[in-house]
């Protein structure tokens, strides 16, 4: 009798033991590759990822503000706003911006949605998802409310463009990293727009401020990050980060290109010559579940002299204008 029970019972587990694996099986056939899903659905969807930045001037804005298919979203607090603000911009906290453009307004009503902030970079971190949320009416504003007026300025580019880490840059080309591994992403869901939907959802409620990496951060510990230049072979080749690695514009950061080169295993600070380049980057990045963040401000940030030298991108007062606002 007791052999029977002992028999019955190995049985029992030996069942178990194989629905166990059965199932897992199962499982691992039906599993998603949620980061692949992803990347297929956004490339061919994504113009900024090829190089065509929705990022426009400062001057296009005013000849626009009275332009009833332009609309302009005012990001920076309600202090700052309401001490001067573009005439019909509309208020709104980025963590509010997917509310606002599925219940305030109809996006397809405007022919350009202008995002604005103090610099232009978080402006165009948002810009950047909602351009993958769909919305590709959605761009930024050249160097923010920088660009506005003086006063403005004085707050953001003015005292944060500098050349301070000029003189310690390296002209060394540093070769990319073999292709590798892909961040693994697990929302649980099977269909890419779901997905994206997902990741847009932490994204959208996670301070732009968690993804800024200051310039002097890394110059004292560039081991720390996995620097990426952002930036066109010239200004690389005269100088950059110690340890970057130079990604072009509108074809590295691509699946069939180098994008299985960025490490999933540290920090990735990339840099553009602005900062607001570097932003759609970044945003896109995470959505793909990279640990990615910004140097704020860009190469202005470090070498503001040498842009200014080189006629390259950089932040002068010639950016600034005098245009009014609503105070």
């Amino acid at each position: 009798m007791k052999k029977s029970v002992l028999i019955l019972i190995a049985l029992s587990i030996s069942f178990a033991a194989f629905n166990s694996y059965a199932q897992e099986k199962v499982n691992a056939a039906n599993t998603v590759d949620e980061f692949t899903t992803l990347v297929n659905y956004l490339e061919p969807n994504t113009s900024f990822l090829k190089g065509e930045l929705p990022i426009i001037m400062a001057d296009e804005v005013k000849k626009n503000f009275k332009n009833p298919k332009y609309h302009i979203v005012d990001l920076r607090t309600d202090s700052w706003y309401e001490y001067g603000h573009i005439k019909n911009a509309a208020n709104v906290p980025a963590t509010e911006l997917p509310t606002y453009f599925k219940e305030t307004i109809n996006p397809e009503d405007f022919e350009k949605i202008v995002l604005i902030c103090y610099s232009g970079q978080s402006a165009a971190y948002y810009s950047s998802l909602l351009n993958l949320a769909g919305y590709d009416n959605v761009y930024s504003m050249k160097w923010g409310m920088s660009a506005w007026r003086e006063d403005f300025a004085a707050n953001a580019w003015t005292k944060n463009a500098k050349n301070d880490f000029a003189d310690k840059l390296e002209a060394t080309a540093n070769t990319k990293p073999e292709l590798g591994e892909s961040p693994v992403i697990k929302t649980g869901k099977t269909e890419a727009k779901d997905i994206l939907n997902a990741r847009l959802e932490e994204l959208f409620a996670t301070p732009y401020s968690d993804f800024i990496v200051k310039s002097a951060e890394v110059f004292e510990a560039p081991g720390d990050y996995f620097v990426v230049n952002f930036d066109n072979s010239e200004t690389y080749t005269k100088g950059h980060i110690p340890g970057a690695v130079q990604y072009q514009p509108g074809t590295s950061i691509l699946l069939e290109s180098d994008l299985l080169s960025l490490p999933i295993d540290k920090k990735i600070a990339l840099y553009s010559a602005t900062g607001q380049e570097a932003a759609y980057i970044v945003a896109y990045l995470n959505v793909l579940g990279y640990n990615t963040g910004n140097i704020a401000y860009g190469e202005n940030g470090f070498m503001n002299g040498v842009m200014k030298d080189n006629d390259w991108n950089a932040f002068t007062k010639k950016e600034i204008n005098m245009f009014p606002v609503i105070e």
